[in-house]
């Protein structure tokens, strides 16, 4: 696992009776867990998976945009 600076967004989903961690700039990717820090550790080798994945088909890795602005 690489110390990655993207965004991720975690919350408990009561339908799911789970934590699910997102990673708004990497579409799709995201990850559960049972506690805050499982979906936050899961989420991380997910994180590396998909920009394997992505550099394995040739497809453009977002730069990490840092905190979120909203306005």
């Amino acid at each position: 696992m690489k110390n990655h600076k993207y965004e991720i967004i975690i919350y408990w989903s009561q339908e799911d009776e789970s934590y699910i961690a997102e990673v708004p700039e990497l579409a799709g990717c995201s990850a559960d867990g049972l506690t805050y820090q499982e979906a936050l550790s899961n989420v991380e080798i997910i994180i590396d998976e998909w920009i394997e994945t992505a550099k394995r088909k040739g497809r453009k890795i977002p730069k990490p945009k840092g905190k979120l602005i909203f306005a």
